[in-house]
């Protein structure tokens, strides 16, 4: 009975890398991916945001995102007072403001979007931000911005 326990005691200690726990084997496959540019193939991943290093572009905004085939999930942090400058990309977008509110410029209006709200930005349609306080921002985007992923994003660095 001692000789069964310790050999299994012996392939669990022997296991290959690739049973790592999910988080970490996730973390590992998304940074993989970042680095890359590209995004993975469809797959199962439990991600938890504390696992993704939070991307400093300027004093006042930080990021991170998790990529899959069709779609990025960003968390974006913003001190009051940082501006996103003007800019459009193909990419579909919908954002949801956790704390916080963010102001937009966007199809000739002034939108703001406060904690609990959504916002839906359409592919190509020029738009503008400005933190009115403390924000958390959960922005989703289809396809995924891979200017976000090859870090070619200069006009928010």
């Amino acid at each position: 009975m001692k000789k069964a326990k310790k050999k299994i005691a012996t392939r669990r200690a022997s296991a290959p890398r690739a049973q790592q726990p999910a988080a970490k084997a996730s973390a590992v496959a998304l940074r993989d991916t970042v680095h890359k540019g590209k995004p993975p193939t469809a797959q199962l991943r439990h991600i938890p945001w504390n696992s993704v290093p939070v991307e400093a572009l300027n004093p006042l905004l930080g990021r991170h995102f998790v990529v899959g085939q069709n779609i990025m999930l960003a968390r974006v942090l913003l001190k009051k007072g940082c501006i996103v400058p003007e800019h459009s990309h193909p990419n579909e977008q919908l954002t949801y403001i956790a704390a916080g509110a963010l102001k937009f410029w966007i199809d000739g209006k002034e939108i703001v979007v406060n904690a609990g709200e959504v916002l839906t930005i359409p592919p190509n349609m020029p738009h503008k931000a400005e933190a009115l306080e403390d924000t958390v921002d959960f922005d989703v985007f289809n396809p995924p911005r891979a200017d976000w992923m090859n870090k070619t994003d200069s006009y928010l660095r």
